[in-house]
């Protein structure tokens, strides 16, 4: 099971929480796409910095809409132009529950029937990028339990499109009161907004629970940072791990290496073509498999075919049968358990001054720490400035020369 942990020790955001799965190495390209089938293709940007807070690094993301946005953006609208893209199913049903939610408390809080909301602050192009973002990330990260913590909703006042109004603020309270949801205390904190109405309709529709994390065996982290400057760390960290009764053989760990559970998926194939080949591979990867490779073999009556090999979490084999059957041609996948030895790894956004390249650190059983860079940023920048792939490594090693990697 792929185990999802939320800390929101200093409060929930969408833009928190889409950074932080940007920070554990999601594809923007996983969020691009359903945006795009949107309509919204050149109507945002997003702007990714890594920054610190309270000298603990993360990712801050803030999206910058490039045209004007409309004054509000009526519930029914919005729901129509959600359900009629072309957007997966599972997809779909996440980011419609998420907006209905939202047209629920509104709602409430203004005392009308939920067809009758218009969103102001929610229906803006930033949010519908956080929530078709964040649902995007987690399904691709096959995420199947998410636990919470309690995330403290903040004091004061907020200025909005209905005029300054109390925090917590009305909808998020709402939220809370209505899915039964508990929120932390603000003592201690300045006057302020800490969670938001779309953190915490994401919070409420992913959360199996809102409590303390259980034992589990951490995999990744990644940590996404608020715009506030505050006396501590202004974070959220979204960790995947494999819950401790789950992971038990498979979760061991021997001199710094863990051994985990992995299934093979294998078929011998010898009338496809070498492009529907690559098709049905990249449909493998993109629904989960952690790696596709294929090789030539020699099959009966001395025909030449390919057998292609997937290896994925045990838990994704249903899911990737069904690619197998979808887009490939054969009649039958093998399947096999085994296990594997990995080095713990951790990946961050790295900052440099051609522009962010994604790092994987990988943790040696001595302690110390090796760095390789993600191919694809090296070759979209080396293509966006006009630069050689060499050039754009230097540039990555010199940037991470005072940690002693390199890519």
């Amino acid at each position: 099971m792929t185990l999802a942990l939320l800390d929101c020790p200093t409060g929930l955001a969408g833009n928190m929480l889409l950074a932080a799965l940007l920070d554990l190495g999601l594809p923007q390209e996983v969020i691009a796409a359903p945006l795009a089938a949107l309509g919204l293709e050149g109507r945002y940007r997003l702007r990714i910095e890594e920054r610190r807070s309270a000298g603990l690094r993360g990712l801050h993301l803030a999206v910058e809409a490039l045209e004007s946005q409309p004054h509000h953006r009526p519930w029914g609208a919005l729901r129509g132009q959600l359900q009629a893209a072309p957007l997966e199913p599972a997809l779909q049903q996440r980011v419609l529950a998420v907006f209905g939610l939202l047209a629920e408390a509104e709602a409430a809080v203004h005392g009308h029937a939920a067809e009758a909301v218009e969103f102001h602050e929610v229906g803006a192009i930033d949010a519908l990028v956080d929530i078709v973002g964040v649902c995007a990330g987690l399904l691709h990260l096959g995420v199947e339990q998410l636990v919470c913590g309690v995330p403290p909703a903040g004091h004061g006042r907020v200025v909005t499109a209905h005029g300054a109004l109390p925090l917590p603020s009305p909808a998020v309270l709402e939220i809370a009161r209505s899915r039964g949801l508990p929120l932390g205390s603000s003592e201690g904190f300045p006057a302020g907004e800490l969670t938001t109405p779309t953190g915490m309709a994401l919070a409420a529709c992913w959360a199996d629970r809102f409590g303390l994390s259980p034992a589990a065996l951490p995999l990744r982290v990644g940590v996404g940072l608020g715009s506030r400057e505050l006396d501590r760390a202004n974070l959220l960290r979204l960790t995947l791990a494999r819950p401790l009764a789950e992971a038990g053989a498979e979760g061991a760990i021997e001199g710094g290496e863990v051994r985990e559970a992995l299934l093979q998926q294998q078929a011998q194939i010898d009338d496809a073509t070498a492009e529907d080949l690559a098709y049905l591979a990249e449909a493998l990867r993109r629904d989960g498999a952690l790696e596709v490779f294929s090789q030539p073999v020699a099959m009966k009556k001395g025909r030449t075919g390919t057998l292609m090999t997937a290896l994925m979490p045990p838990e994704l084999g249903p899911r990737l049968r069904r690619v197998w059957w979808r887009h490939g041609t054969t009649l039958g996948v093998r399947e096999q358990l085994q296990d594997r030895w990995i080095l713990p790894r951790q990946s961050e956004t790295l900052a440099t001054r051609l522009g962010p390249v994604r790092i994987k650190w990988a943790t040696l059983p001595d302690g110390r720490r090796r760095a390789k860079a993600e191919h694809a940023d090296l070759v979209e920048l080396a293509g966006r400035l006009g630069r050689s792939i060499e050039e754009v490594r230097d540039e990555v090693r010199r940037a991470l020369a005072p940690d002693g990697g390199a890519p």
